[in-house]
């Protein structure tokens, strides 16, 4: 179907199916959740494999601000018997299977015939959800042991296959499978097959971020058409499959942050956008630390007039640079880096990694708590905030990723450039925390600092005992007006003793 006669179709079909909750635009005001492919089948027992206990994981986000589900049934290999990968039960490269609750969950359903995607989709549509599959390209947990359950016998027999053939390095990247291959190529489109014939999805979201490595080393934007060959693919499928189901089907991608690091890396989303190959873009982090930055007036620029959806990505990491220990992202984190993005340019807010808590009561509370509150604007402008700077962990060799620290002080000013969003809507209170690595003179060094060109109308020390990443913590407070603009520069100067390692600094904006 030519891209004349694709659009007609699309117009059509708009025109007589609802696309998007409650009648909505697809991909506005969106709060998306991607559950995995393990953590249900993990956090569960054996006695809720049931049609009640799939139904009941899907209700729990029925009336909160979710507004999507994105349901991942694959890694390298699957939840469910089919013909194009292997079952997560079946026996691993030497023959054992594996015993553990999640591929045992899995088969537990298959014998008692319940499929949980199925299931789920339609009680999301039962409930206002719009249900959407998400597979994972690239997945490549474990890689370092070839006897771990979770991978496909076709990534087993076939290591000439891998980013760098028959490596004996237990680097994952580098084991990665090559989409330069037509028979990888072949193994991922089989697998879209099974997907689009068995289920009836809103969506299905290629999630190139599992892991964010396709093609050979220092050739990934040379190479990068074996990618688009996949997502041309989709679209073609999901064009069939919009006039079997009498509904439109989405095509998104989970690509990196910044569209010049996805170019650079094969993912070139934005050409995929051009080519009316996608309708929705997630800009997202991989794992190791969510972006607090991701440049949605870039995205947005380069969007223009293709009416392509944006959902910046936020994971459950937060690392100040490469290499830095990690932390939990706070529900006051969450709130900044939604209310930032926001700020520059987007409606729509996605979620990974942040997944449900079952069986501890207090903590899935507060979880069912926060999205039933949601993310809109006007809330978050009554709420406490955090943007801490961190980096982009997703680009390719040579390509900035953003990392402000470590950084060493000195008689000169430091700067920090830091992405707030809207400022704070308390008069004080608001501060800037940064936090000191050890360091001789620790204990003794003083500073100054300026945000905005504003001085610090006060300095107060945090206690770091408990703080397995700092020696030291030190907060510099701020008029209200010193936090105007989406973005704020944070300068800082040594003015006594010896020169210290800045390794976090974090913008925290008080609303009450």
């Amino acid at each position: 179907m030519n891209r004349i006669w694709r659009t007609i179709f699309y117009i059509a079909l708009a025109c007589a199916f609802s696309v998007g909750v409650d009648g909505a635009e697809p991909f506005e005001n969106m709060l998306v959740i991607n559950e995995d492919n393990s953590h249900f089948f993990f956090n569960r027992t054996s006695d809720e494999m049931t049609v009640d206990g799939l139904n009941e994981f899907v209700d729990q986000y029925a009336n909160t601000a979710v507004t999507h589900l994105f349901l991942n049934p694959n890694a390298s290999r699957a939840n469910f018997t089919n013909p194009a990968r292997n079952a997560i039960w079946e026996p691993n490269s030497k023959g054992v299977e594996q015993t553990d609750r999640w591929p045992q969950n899995c088969k537990l359903l298959e014998e008692r015939g319940l499929d949980p995607y199925t299931i789920w989709i339609a009680r999301c549509r039962e409930i206002g959800i719009s249900p959407w599959l998400s597979m994972r390209m690239n997945d490549l947990h474990d890689v370092d042991d070839p006897t771990n359950f979770q991978h496909s016998s076709f990534w087993v027999n076939h290591p000439d296959y891998w980013r760098v053939p028959n490596t004996p390095s237990k680097d994952w990247f580098q084991r990665a499978l090559n989409f330069k291959h037509a028979e990888v190529r072949k193994h991922a489109t089989d697998f879209l097959d099974v997907l689009f014939e068995r289920y009836d999805f809103d969506g299905i979201e290629l999630d190139w971020m599992r892991f964010g490595w396709h093609l050979t080393p220092g050739k990934s934007a040379e190479e990068g058409g074996y990618l688009t060959e996949i997502v041309a693919y989709a679209r073609k499928r999901a064009e069939e499959y919009s006039e079997k189901r009498g509904h439109r089907i989405f095509i998104a991608v989970r690509v990196p942050t910044s569209p010049d690091a996805a170019a650079g890396l094969g993912m070139d989303a934005v050409a995929w956008a051009k080519e009316g190959l996608v309708d929705l873009i997630i800009p997202s982090p991989f794992w190791s630390t969510s972006d607090f930055d991701i440049p949605v007036e870039v995205w947005n620029e380069r969007l223009d007039g293709l009416n392509v959806g944006l959902a910046p990505c936020a994971d459950v990491n937060v690392r100040a640079y490469p290499g830095a220990q990690a932390s939990s992202c706070t529900k006051e984190q969450l709130y900044g880096f939604a209310a930032m993005e926001k700020a520059r340019g987007t409606t729509n807010l996605y979620l990974f990694n942040w997944m449900d808590i079952h069986g501890a009561t207090d903590a899935q509370a507060a979880y069912i708590d926060l999205l039933k509150k949601g993310f809109d604007e006007n809330y978050l402008k009554t709420v406490d905030r955090e943007v801490p700077t961190t980096y982009r962990d997703t680009v390719p060799e040579g390509y900035p990723n953003n990392a402000q620290t470590p950084q060493e002080t000195s008689e000169t000013p430091v700067a920090f450039t830091i992405p707030i969003g809207p400022g704070p809507s308390a008069s004080d209170g608001s501060v800037i925390v940064v936090k000191f690595a050890e360091c001789a003179g620790i204990a003794s060094a003083q500073f100054s600092a300026k945000l905005n060109g504003f001085d610090a109308t006060g300095i107060n020390e945090i206690d770091a005992t408990n703080v397995s990443d700092a020696k030291r913590i030190v907060s510099f407070e701020f008029p209200q007006a010193a936090f105007n603009g989406n973005v704020v520069e944070f300068e800082l100067t040594q003015t006594v003793g010896d020169p210290q390692n800045v390794v976090f600094v974090a913008a925290k904006l008080h609303a009450k």
